[in-house]
């Protein structure tokens, strides 16, 4: 039997490291491709670029901002999509008052202080108490600033501009799986559960003892849980 191939997106001011275990994983059972998602300046130019250079019929698996350009994907393609992955994924527009907390992290990122920003403000928000937490921080850290500021200047103002995806997860009808950690603060449990709800034809996976990146914090059971929702 051929598998159709599988496209993920990682979050913000992340790259392909993201998602290495299930890249290791998964790959000995179909072709797994990393899609850029960090150059555009708007969701939608990037799920256009995105589109572009994928094969006309895929999976779909995206984490948080990468979940966010998955959606524009189907919103703009979804009879190219046979299945669809959204992990720790908030699908509403951003607030005002969110939006307003990122512009001091802009400023310190133009200023040459992106190291200070994601080391103090934004990793120590993401990761549960696991053995490895140390590990995992260090690695997040190395990916943002591999990518650098002007990628996350352009990745906060198009989490700023997003659209609201709410009644586009109504319209979604290929197999869905919402996955997320039992300890995310930022995309709660609560929250999955709303999406999943939005989703009819969705299945909710809560990965235990993961905050929100479940795909390094408890590599083996997301990788159960995406092997699973493929086959």
């Amino acid at each position: 039997m051929k598998f159709e191939p599988l496209v993920v997106l990682p979050d913000m001011m992340c790259d392909a490291r993201l998602f290495a275990p299930q890249i290791d994983g998964l790959s000995h059972e179909r072709a797994v491709m990393i899609a850029p998602v960090h150059l555009g300046e708007r969701v939608e130019e990037i799920a256009s670029m995105i589109l572009d250079m994928t094969p006309h019929r895929f999976a779909l698996c995206g984490h948080a901002f990468g979940g966010n350009v998955a959606l524009e994907i189907m919103r703009r393609a979804p009879t190219r999509v046979s299945r669809l992955c959204l992990i720790a994924t908030n699908p509403m527009a951003e607030t005002p008052i969110r939006a307003a907390e990122r512009e001091p992290q802009i400023i310190a990122a133009r200023t040459g202080r992106l190291e200070q920003v994601i080391r103090e403000e934004i990793v120590p928000e993401l990761l549960a108490e696991t053995p490895f937490k140390a590990h995992i921080f260090e690695m997040m850290v190395d990916m943002a600033l591999s990518l650098g500021p002007d990628v996350f200047l352009r990745q906060s103002r198009a989490l700023q501009k997003r659209r609201d995806y709410q009644r586009s997860l109504s319209l979604i009808k290929c197999p869905c799986l919402v996955l997320c950690g039992a300890e995310d603060q930022i995309t709660t449990v609560q929250r999955q559960e709303f999406i999943a709800e939005l989703t009819e034809p969705a299945k909710l996976v809560v990965i235990e003892n993961a905050g929100h990146v479940p795909t390094l914090e408890q590599p083996e059971a997301t990788i159960a849980a995406l092997r699973d929702w493929l086959n």
